[in-house]
């Protein structure tokens, strides 16, 4: 009689220890709690992250913010003056009510940007007088609305071409605008909320190459008298880059213009970078294995010591969505491959290279 009871109850605790399981990414510290010393860490959402279990891990392991498309000037302005409000105010609710820091993305964008902002009545494209209304407009009616809620903005975003042999992207904007587009639009968010830190946004910003260019069009901003206060590095990366040597160069680079410096799209995609979009060929794998597993962590780890050495410039680091049960790659640039980019996985649970962040 014993030997079975002392079987069954052997079982029953490792039952509830195995139910015990899925909790424990909200039975470990935060990672806002562990970086407390060293910089806030945030999360690109969207309304559907706000409530249910992925609110829950938000408010466990995130101090900071960003809304993934509602506050862009597509879907916040889609008609001349009429703005959407619903989506940008339920996240800076939900982030004011909570005591979480708000980043704003994006005032300034080639993409996400709606074409009657372009076109004027007559159907032809606007003058330079009229863009520059429309975007001071946009820019006052928005950043005033958050005034003193939202502390930093990303106000260009993306502005320096692919091309090597460029420097500004031939945008819509540019092609009217000139650099005014830049020059103006960061003006006007400053006088908007004088108190807002603003930033210019970019990707691959640790190459060598495209670095210098941004350097060289942050430099000249900044002896303009520009109100640009830091550099936002966007951080999609992969398993292959960028290296420790690219990645300290930049911050030092950069951070040598006196800038501040914030990670704001941090992810780690398992595959190599593609930069044209296609199908996902027959055959092709998308399985997350734990060979794959080890090398993100391992990635995870590196970039994060590295972002600890360098606290003094770092002022955020904010990862692009909340989990592996969403992500933007899952649709870029390979349609209909899953992608395993972040910290937890699509249980929401801890993954390896979650460990490898939080224990150093």
């Amino acid at each position: 009689m014993l030997p079975n009871l002392f079987k069954k109850l052997t079982f029953l605790l490792l039952l509830c220890t195995v139910v015990a399981l899925p909790h424990l990414a909200f039975s470990q510290p935060g990672l806002k709690d562990v970086y407390k010393d060293y910089f806030p860490i945030g999360v690109a959402v969207g309304t559907r992250n706000l409530s249910g279990e992925e609110a829950a891990l938000i408010k466990k392991q995130f101090n900071s913010i960003t809304a993934e498309n509602a506050m862009k000037m597509g879907p916040i302005q889609p008609e001349e003056g009429k703005f959407y409000w619903k989506d940008t105010d339920a996240i800076v609710s939900f982030a004011v009510e909570n005591g979480i820091k708000i980043r704003g993305h994006n005032l300034g964008w080639h993409e996400q940007t709606p074409k009657w902002i372009f076109i004027g009545k007559d159907g032809k494209t606007v003058s330079k007088s009229v863009l520059l209304q429309r975007l001071k407009d946009h820019i006052t009616t928005v950043v005033s609305r958050y005034k003193g809620k939202i502390y930093a903005w990303d106000v260009i975003n993306e502005a320096i071409d692919d091309d090597p042999s460029k420097s500004l992207r031939q945008s819509p904007w540019y092609q009217i605008l000139g650099d005014d587009f830049l020059v103006k639009a960061f003006e006007y968010a400053h006088a908007a909320d004088p108190e807002a830190q603003l930033f210019y946004n970019d990707y691959n910003t640790e190459f060598p190459e495209k670095r210098e260019r941004i350097y060289t069009l942050l430099k000249g901003l900044l002896a303009k008298g520009v109100p640009i206060h830091g550099i936002g590095l966007q951080a999609h990366w992969s398993l292959q880059e960028p290296s420790a040597e690219n990645l300290r160069a930049a911050i030092e680079r950069y951070a040598s213009l006196g800038l501040k410096i914030q990670f704001t799209e941090l992810d780690l995609s398992i595959y190599p970078w593609e930069k044209n979009k296609r199908a996902r060929r027959t055959g092709e794998s998308d399985v997350f294995t734990p060979e794959l597993e080890q090398q993100q962590a391992d990635r995870y780890a590196m970039v994060f010591k590295i972002f600890r050495e360098y606290k003094d410039v770092i002022t955020n680091v904010t990862f692009w969505n909340v989990s592996d049960r969403y992500s933007w790659l899952d649709e870029y640039p390979v349609r209909g491959r899953k992608n395993y980019p972040l910290l937890f996985d699509t249980k929401l649970q801890p993954k390896k290279a979650f460990w490898a962040v939080t224990k150093f």
